[in-house]
């Protein structure tokens, strides 16, 4: 990053580094569905200074705008002076939350996510009773809900639900099949959704660990990354979670030779985004703190392929005839640069086939989007649907549950028949054959 954090997050500097150019507007995932100059990034930027100047009210149709992005961060890929539009949205976000507060659905959601026993509770509740207002959907990609719900329609597909979280049906400490001299140890933080929702990921990880002889440990007491709360602008519940998170790595972090995450947004949140959250907040101790636990925190798929002969043992198995198209979490490859890893290690089983733009955001956006504004969700999805289609690849992978959940709803509605798994499953799967 070249510019400081206190130039980014100084709007007027911003916008006055924003030499109109327009490179940003052709890839911006709004601006694709709703092409309006002032939902673009160079919009945004020049609506922020107004703001900061005082020439601008944040009122709720500013409010509504500036929760239009998506923060797929695809105008910073692209962006000549490297402004960092996505970050200093997050920043108004939380003056957001300050002056509108935070939607009751979304509170009730954040603190679910801070406190894990109770969470465990719901969702097992929602396991129970979920055929009351959902039903398995027929190509086994989610739940359909039966009738329409407070911020969900009829129909729409939501994620799976599981019978017991993957943190809850995991011993804590998994022991190599073969104790060597020096077993590598790796601890595993799961991401809400693969542990609630996803399960199969974890489970599928540490089937992977095991065949590579590595020592798991699996944290208990973890919490969400604090993304969701991050991106909404619930400042106080992001310093809880991070502060709680970093508190029980140190605990267990230096015994350990990485942290694995198969979950794209997680690891772009606790490697990137928990740096930048204490140094806007004047936080330098939990800054220096949240960079040091970090140093050893990896997306899963990257790790495995830098740090180990899991390629080498892959290349050693049987192929499939099912292809793999893969589409590139905008948390991955432009956050952290991440999109070979996976390839490499798919493409040992798979045969490969790239769709048109696999680096294009899927449309997620967050809680909001996917709440308040689902209608412009839908539509950055289609595009991302075709595309899929038009590989006939049987499967589509990404390292990202959040995108698990939007294509799999958008290739739905466009009866695509393609099927999304994470990387490590279909990885997992390859080692059995």
């Amino acid at each position: 990053m070249s510019k400081s954090l206190e130039e980014i997050f100084n709007f007027q500097e911003t916008a006055d580094d924003c030499v109109k150019c327009g490179k940003c507007i052709p890839v911006c995932t709004i601006h694709q569905v709703n092409p309006d100059e002032v939902t673009s990034p160079r919009g945004f930027i020049d609506l922020l200074a107004q703001y900061q100047q005082g020439n601008l009210e944040l009122d709720k149709n500013a409010k509504n705008i500036f929760e239009s992005c998506f923060l797929c961060t695809n105008c910073v890929e692209v962006c000549p002076n490297d402004l960092a539009t996505d970050m200093v949205i997050e920043e108004v976000r939380a003056d957001i939350a300050d002056k509108f507060g935070i939607a009751w659905f979304k509170r009730i959601a954040f603190y679910l996510l801070e406190h894990r026993k109770v969470m465990d509770v719901v969702m097992k509740f929602g396991f129970m009773f979920k055929t009351c207002a959902v039903a398995e959907d027929d190509k086994g990609r989610g739940l359909r809900a039966r009738f329409s719900m407070p911020m969900v329609k009829k129909g729409r597909l939501l994620p799976s639900m599981s019978k017991v979280s993957f943190l809850n049906s995991q011993p804590e400490e998994i022991l190599a099949p073969k104790q060597e001299e020096k077993n590598m140890r790796v601890a595993l933080f799961i991401g809400c959704l693969a542990n609630y929702n996803y399960v199969n990921i974890g489970d599928s990880l540490v089937d992977i660990l095991k065949e590579l002889n590595i020592d798991i440990f699996i944290p208990k007491d973890q919490l969400c990354c604090g993304a969701p709360a991050y991106f909404t602008g619930a400042v106080d519940s992001v310093e809880r979670m991070t502060k709680a998170n970093i508190e029980y790595f140190e605990s267990f972090m230096d015994d350990c030779d990485a942290m694995l995450i198969p979950e794209a947004t997680c690891s772009a949140m606790i490697k990137h985004d928990w740096q930048v959250f204490f140094k806007n907040h004047n936080m330098p101790e939990w800054e220096a703190r949240a960079k040091k636990v970090t140093e050893k925190i990896h997306m899963a798929t990257a790790w495995l392929d830098d740090n180990t002969e899991l390629q080498n043992i892959l290349k050693t198995r049987g192929t499939f005839d099912e292809s793999v198209t893969y589409h590139d979490p905008c948390h991955a490859r432009k956050v952290q640069g991440i999109y070979e890893q996976p390839r490499n290690l798919l493409a040992a089983n798979y045969p490969m086939v790239e769709m048109s733009e696999p680096n294009r955001c899927c449309g997620f956006g967050g809680v909001t989007m996917q709440t308040e504004k689902f209608h412009f969700a839908e539509a950055a999805g289609k595009p991302k649907a075709a595309m899929i289609k038009n590989t006939k690849a049987h499967y589509v992978s990404a390292e990202c549950s959040a995108c698990k959940v939007q294509l799999s709803e958008a290739m739905n509605h466009a009866e695509v028949e393609t099927i999304f798994k994470n990387p490590v499953e279909l990885i997992a799967e390859a080692l059995k054959k």
